[in-house]
């Protein structure tokens, strides 16, 4: 959208640049007219003859129209100027808004990550204090399957199917971990599972 937003101000830009100079012209363009006007005027005094009088009134009759018509196209083009003008403008409040929003997203963005950073450095000098407390047959199994699963080791229940491998569990699995008194594992990855109320019990027989 950004692109679009600067791609239109430099369009209009253009269009602006473009009327000012065909403006310029039809002033040049009517300066000739006034001087053409001056020459005639200059040459019907000079005359003494009526039909050549009579034909330089009509040449400046017709400058003096060509400048009306002229003047008019100049109206037109500072009209057309001054919509293309606040198009410009219109274009680059919302393109300034668009950064500034931008912006304070990315601000709110790298705030978050700072936040989330400190949390991490926290519970990572907090880990080997809770990992204390674990049995140490609990946590030995922890630390091979981390090895060998990544990070991915403790999975919830969703359906009666393990979040893991995504294999459907037995129902003797879900109760167990339902209770809440021994660790279980998934039978078909070796991931240790964990159950809360909002999840879904439904299991095949």
């Amino acid at each position: 959208m950004g692109d679009l937003r600067a791609f239109q101000t430099l369009l209009f830009g253009q269009q602006r640049k473009q009327i000012e100079s065909d403006r310029k012209k039809l002033e040049l363009d009517v300066d000739a007219k006034k001087q053409q006007i001056e020459r005639y005027s200059l040459q019907q005094f000079q005359t003494k003859k009526n039909e050549e009088y009579r034909a330089l009134n009509h040449e400046i009759d017709t400058c003096k129209a060509g400048i009306v018509k002229l003047e008019d196209e100049q109206l037109e083009l500072m009209e057309q100027a001054e919509t293309a003008q606040k198009i410009v403008f219109s274009a680059s409040q919302a393109a300034a808004e668009a950064k500034k929003a931008l912006e304070s997203r990315l601000g709110d963005l790298a705030a978050r990550e700072q936040n989330l950073q400190k949390e991490l450095s926290a519970l990572q000098a907090d880990r080997g204090a809770l990992a204390e407390a674990v049995e140490p047959a609990v946590r030995s199994k922890y630390e091979r399957l981390f090895k060998q699963r990544g990070q991915n080791v403790v999975v919830g229940i969703q359906h009666g199917v393990c979040a893991g491998c995504h294999m459907q569990l037995s129902r003797a699995i879900v109760v167990a971990c339902q209770a809440d008194q021994e660790i279980v594992t998934c039978i078909n990855c070796g991931r240790i599972l964990y159950f809360t109320a909002d999840m879904d019990v439904a299991v095949t027989e």
